[in-house]
């Protein structure tokens, strides 16, 4: 499948999605949005994927959203807002949220601007590593509105509320050093990618079924009940262990460690 401003390749399990529209610093317009949500819908379909990799061509990860672009073009401005049911999810929202739902780790390498949507983009991943050259920001205030792009769900779970509300009102970039010590990077280094390469490597050694199954466990119930947590873990351990991939990794653990997973369950 091509996108127009997205690179995608799997290779060895591991998928990468680049933002590509490096002479705009990655900005997002309808259709490179557009691209992330095909591409989260390929990567979910595909069960031999086992780890996803983001990241952005050239200077920067990406400068946020294309203002100029987006509101010379009205149709598109609303098409990305637009949702029949309140509670649901418009396209937008799909953009930071969608990650949530693939089962399999998401890692975001971030380098110089992270602004607006890519902050919120990155928020979505379940790791992120920055280089020391990162800036980070909720830009929303900027331009008079606030964000409406699912953020506040990822950023509720990462930092202080104060903190929060200082980000949100104000829009100002925070360093990499600064989004580390308030939890919004979970590790700052100057290669990220490569730190992002050998996490996918550790990753690609665990079963696949258990993996998702954690995955999902804790974006369901980080901020939920301690009922739905208790279900949760029963269900999704018995759906692990009727499954091929449970006796394979006590292989790996007993007596062959090369020993290759099957495909990721069809359930998850």
């Amino acid at each position: 499948m091509s996108f127009k401003h997205l690179i995608y390749n799997v290779e060895d399990g591991i998928a990468h999605v680049i933002l590509n529209r490096p002479e705009k610093y990655n900005a997002f317009n309808f259709d490179l949005m557009s691209d992330i949500i095909r591409v989260q819908k390929v990567i979910r379909k595909d069960r031999n994927v086992r780890v996803v990799i983001i990241s952005g061509n050239g200077e920067h990860f990406s400068s946020g959203i294309d203002i100029k672009d987006m509101m010379g073009k009205p149709s598109q401005f609303f098409k990305i807002g637009w949702k029949l049911n309140p509670f649901g999810t418009n396209m937008a929202q799909r953009f930071c949220i969608g990650w949530h739902s693939i089962p399999v780790p998401v890692i975001c390498v971030m380098h110089g601007y992270c602004y607006g949507m890519a902050t919120t983009l990155a928020l979505g991943a379940d790791m992120r590593y920055a280089r020391p050259d990162a800036e980070l920001a909720i830009m929303e205030a900027k331009w008079g509105m606030l964000p409406d792009m699912a953020g506040l769900q990822t950023i509720r779970s990462t930092i202080r509320q104060d903190i929060a509300n200082e980000l949100i009102m104000t829009g100002e970039p925070i360093s990499a050093e600064k989004s580390l010590e308030y939890g919004l990077v979970t590790r700052v280094v100057e290669d990220p990618m490569a730190e992002a390469l050998a996490m996918a490597e550790k990753l690609r050694t665990k079963s696949p079924d258990a993996t998702a199954a954690i995955k999902l466990t804790n974006q369901k119930s980080w901020n939920g009940s301690t009922r739905g947590l208790l279900a949760r873990e029963t269900l999704y351990q018995i759906s692990v262990i009727i499954g091929k991939n449970w006796r394979i990794m006590d292989i790996r653990n007993r007596k062959d460690p090369d020993k290759p997973f099957v495909k990721r369950q069809w359930w998850w």
